[in-house]
């Protein structure tokens, strides 16, 4: 559903909820459930009339105008790695992660190599039927760059299932992070709950989060250089999602990625450069975008349809991230996004 659509089950699951309230009362409550709503939904951020008002400058209000997720969320949050200006849109609001966790995996595995808990060389096996032992650097390879969902859960068991690679997150100081499904499981699950309009904790992450992810390991706070080197090489090889971020960029920006892919939904996190060699660490994620749920339970070319929706909203946001970093050579401000929240 639109903006003015949500804005409008916003007042009207406050006015039902408020009905058996004092009448005196009915007025505030219902505005106290309206601004919850709004803050859990982001529709006030996002409302075109209050661009101006909201972002100080062409380029905040550029990607907020891209964010406008009309029939959906769109959740962006981007960082330049150099003078640490960043921007958001609903940064702190929780979007789910699909595969772009297996970057969080993929670093839990790394720092137990680097703990000497085990090698790049231990093998593992994949978790299908007559699934054979493969060693760890290729499954990492995989996971990462083809997004083998075998591989990912090959390794998730061998850290020690989702609970070990929230623990990891926490220790790295990074909230807004939750995992708690193999990746088995949540595609069997996949389609049961709607993430355009309602926000499940489970198994996801706020843009924010997963921008700091990348930033840490891009700037190895917690891996070793062999480690960090092993990861953004998978990343830089990444096949899937090629309409996303990879079709904004031009070659030269070295774009290393992770994309993600669910129901009515789509994500791309990645670090790319500026012209001048500046590292910018993004995350994007996209829900809905198409008319309605009937879209997506039609024929095969509406369901199309919808995904290149998501996928040219994440490419275009890209694009506008690129070229306001690039035009924007840093002035040590932080371009705050304390407004939002949501999770």
């Amino acid at each position: 559903m639109g903006l003015k659509q949500l804005k409008t089950l916003g007042a009207g699951l406050a006015l039902g909820l408020v009905a058996l309230a004092p009448a005196q009362a009915r007025a505030s409550d219902s505005n106290d459930l309206q601004a919850a709503f709004d803050s859990t939904f982001g529709t006030q951020e996002r409302d075109p009339q209050t661009f101006e008002a909201l972002y100080e400058n062409g380029f905040e209000q550029r990607i907020a105008q891209l964010a406008n997720g009309s029939d959906g969320r769109i959740g962006v949050y981007a960082m330049d790695l150099s003078t640490g200006q960043e921007i958001g849109i609903l940064a702190d609001q929780r979007f789910p992660m699909a595969s772009t966790s297996k970057v969080a995996i993929a670093a839990t595995y790394l720092a137990g190599v680097d703990n000497g808990r085990w090698s790049l060389t231990s093998e593992f096996r994949l978790p299908r039927r007559g699934g054979g032992y493969v060693p760890a650097h290729t499954l990492l390879d995989l996971m990462i760059s083809k997004s083998c969902n075998d591989c990912t859960d090959a390794l998730l068991s061998a850290v020690g299932g989702p609970s070990a690679v929230n623990a990891w997150m926490r220790n790295a100081g990074i909230g807004g992070f939750q995992l708690n499904r193999d990746i088995a499981t949540l595609i069997r699950d996949d389609g049961k709950l709607d993430p355009a309009s309602r926000v499940d904790s489970r198994d996801s992450a706020t843009p924010r989060a997963m921008g700091q992810l990348l930033a840490g390991i891009h700037q190895g706070r917690w891996l070793s250089a062999s480690s960090r080197r092993v990861l953004l090489n998978a990343m830089a090889e990444t096949t899937t999602g090629k309409n996303r971020m990879r079709s904004a960029l031009p070659m030269h920006a070295n774009l290393a990625h992770k994309t993600g892919t669910l129901s009515r939904t789509a994500s791309d996190i990645g670090i790319f450069y500026t012209p001048d060699g500046r590292a910018i660490a993004a995350a994007i994620y996209v829900t809905g975008q198409s008319p309605s749920l009937a879209v997506e339970n039609g024929s095969r070319s509406e369901k199309l349809s919808a995904r290149r929706q998501r996928d040219q909203r994440i490419a275009s946001i890209t694009g506008a991230l690129y070229n306001g970093f690039a035009a924007n050579r840093g002035n040590g401000r932080v371009y705050a996004d304390a407004a939002y929240g949501g999770e």
